[in-house]
């Protein structure tokens, strides 16, 4: 049998998704390794994956082809991509990835440019009868809408460049100030990401919703599991409504006792260490995918109020350790 080799992109702080992958690597018997890219050779990941590659930012030209290039060189048969810039990139290309003989775990590139823009998402999800925020552009905006409201960039993440609007006079500013906006109403509710698996058929194999009690740069900094029917229905809704593969996470907030999304990612989370700490093991259903294996749904079948607090950690690096080889030096250094 083959090795699982698995490349996984942007790998940056997403050190225990690296460890996760490589614990559901030990449970198949074809074994591999995990290969890692990034830009930034000091990212944590790269240095506890097993091998790791400097590649371009993913909006050059040539960043597609450098991954392809890795991917033969590495026999890779699963890929991960996992920042929302790439996923229409990758997504587009899975056919070419599929010829070097590797599985892309993300979905369409109709899919990722839909869910990369906040507007489209929840105008999509609402003409589908799935609970949405109301969205507007800044010159659809009602005259008789009331705040306060939110404001975001259409195509943003990680809560760059999103305030609430609680008064006319920050409406105006930050129409103007924000780069791109898109003006949603206001969710003061709890909030939460639901966790979610698809086959590559688009069947959701598991469904975690997971509560945002503290949020730090955009990703959960402690927060806990909850089985919440309405959340559980809601994600199976908004994959009826629009077709995903592999990992994405869903936003959403309470109004009303009623959960309503305001944006999906489909990709893994900042806060997934949770979801497979509570026995939801994404990585592991996703290597058995990649070796053929079946994997039968299991939604709702994850430990609930299980809690999650993070905290820093560090590499301390001498200078002679941080270089990161390209595809290209490797190779001329092998030969």
């Amino acid at each position: 049998m083959k090795p699982l080799n698995i490349l996984m992109t942007a790998g940056s702080r997403r050190v225990p998704l690296v460890h996760a992958f490589r614990n559901a690597l030990r449970t198949t018997a074809a074994g591999g390794r995990i290969v890692v890219t990034d830009v930034n050779p000091l990212s944590p990941a790269v240095h506890v994956a097993d091998r790791a590659y400097r590649v371009p930012m993913a909006n050059d030209p040539g960043y597609l082809t450098e991954l392809l290039a890795i991917c033969n060189a590495e026999r890779i048969r699963l890929v991960v991509p996992t920042i929302d810039d790439e996923l229409p990139i990758v997504g587009a290309a899975v056919e070419q990835f599929r010829a070097l003989g590797a599985i892309v775990a993300c979905s369409t590139a109709a899919t990722s440019t839909l869910c990369n823009d906040k507007y489209a998402t929840c105008r999509h999800l609402r003409d589908a009868g799935v609970r949405a925020a109301d969205t507007w552009l800044p010159a659809d905006l009602p005259a008789d809408a009331k705040l306060p409201l939110f404001i975001k960039p259409r195509g943003g993440r990680g809560a760059v460049g999103a305030f609430p609007l609680r008064s006319k006079r920050e409406l105006d500013f930050f129409v103007g100030y924000v780069d791109a906006p898109v003006i949603q109403e206001y969710l003061d509710g709890p909030e939460f990401t639901i966790d979610v698996l698809c086959d590559f058929d688009g069947q959701p194999l598991s469904i975690v919703p997971r509560e945002r009690v503290v949020i730090r740069s955009g990703v959960m900094d402690r927060g806990r599991t909850v089985k919440n029917p309405r959340l559980i229905e809601l994600a199976r809704l908004a994959c009826v409504a629009i077709p995903f593969a592999g990992p994405l996470n869903i936003q959403c907030r309470m109004k009303g006792g009623e959960p309503v999304i305001f944006e999906i990612n489909p990709r893994f989370s900042g806060g997934i260490p949770l979801t497979i700490e509570a026995g939801a093991d994404f990585p592991r259903m996703l290597v058995q995918l990649a070796v053929g294996g079946r994997v039968d749904p299991s939604i709702g079948s994850f430990r609930e109020d299980l809690w999650m607090t993070s905290f820093e950690s560090s590499f301390f690096l001498h200078a002679t350790e941080i270089e990161m080889p390209t595809l290209e030096r490797r190779i001329t250094e092998v030969a």
